[in-house]
């Protein structure tokens, strides 16, 4: 499924757990994982050392990546490290791609200080501009792992690019023999008996039916166990609703869809999703040419 996974790397206790979710990924797949850490340029961290001058980010870069290759020998995962400078979402993003890798692992938050770049907003921008499938690891208390994973939830709203995301996010599902729940989210109609607004909540409904359907067929030719779910509200708390009612592992979803010009969910579902999920979520980029 995978050959080759990306791991930004700083070194902090969030960025730790998600190298061993990695780890176990890659154990599984027979992958390779590179570890990369950025060097924000954006900082001054040119310095002069015993009359040497040093980047002081790099060097402690150098530094970190050693540490995650010592935890990977523990885990018997074939790895390969580098350390970068330049922007760090632009580079991670940039670099996932020159260099053909299949999957970002992306912590969510870390440390803040001398490396800041997994903090909410970068990881964020990490998932607007790969178009790399990420898997976000949100390190909070209650964010809980499970590995292999069991149970995948998987959003759409009929568009292209969903099913496009669901089309990967199932094929994870089949090589681990997970079950897929698939959700569609419909509008909440309007109170009281306005007609068009009557007309519209029934269209909504019978699009997210039909969006379920397409998936679950999807589904089922690749032999995988699915159970469907259309729903009424808002897309984010039903997303997180189904998470909690049917011990989702893990959630595969499209960054866009049929809202805005085009961009469904990113900037709001998707984005969200990645916020405040308690299992990992893996985003898949639209793969058609613009």
């Amino acid at each position: 499924m995978y050959d080759d996974i990306l791991l930004p790397f700083d070194g902090n206790e969030a960025a730790a757990e998600a190298l061993h979710h990695a780890g176990e990924l890659a154990h599984w797949a027979d992958a390779t994982i590179h570890v990369l850490n950025v060097a924000d340029t954006a900082r001054d961290s040119v310095t002069v050392v015993e009359g040497d001058t040093v980047d002081v980010l790099v060097r402690k870069g150098e530094e970190t990546v050693e540490e995650a290759a010592a935890t990977l020998d523990t885990l018997g995962v074939t790895y390969e490290t580098d350390v970068v400078q330049g922007d760090p979402a632009a580079v991670i993003a940039d670099y996932a791609e020159q260099y053909g890798h299949d999957l970002i692992v992306m912590p969510t938050h870390g440390r803040e200080g001398i490396s800041r770049f997994f903090i909410g907003s970068v990881a964020e921008k990490v998932v607007r501009l790969s178009t790399v499938p990420v898997l976000s690891i949100r390190m909070r208390p209650d964010e809980t792992f499970s590995f292999p994973y069991e149970t995948v939830l998987v959003p759409t709203d009929g568009s292209d690019a969903a099913t496009n995301a669901a089309d990967h996010a199932l094929s994870l599902a089949a090589s681990l023999d997970a079950t897929a729940h698939v959700l569609s989210v419909s509008g909440t109609a309007s109170p009281g008996l306005d007609v068009r607004s009557t007309t519209v909540s029934a269209e909504s409904e019978r699009a997210a039916t039909e969006a379920v359907e397409r998936v679950v067929s999807m589904a089922e030719d690749r032999g995988v166990a699915t159970v469907g779910h259309v729903e009424r509200g808002s897309p984010v708390e039903e997303i997180l609703g189904c998470i909690d009612a049917n011990d989702v592992h893990l959630v595969g979803m499209g960054t866009t869809g049929r809202r805005g010009t085009d961009r469904i969910l990113l900037g709001s579902v998707a984005e969200k999703t990645v916020r405040s999920a308690p299992v990992p979520v893996l985003t898949v980029a639209d793969a058609r040419p613009e």
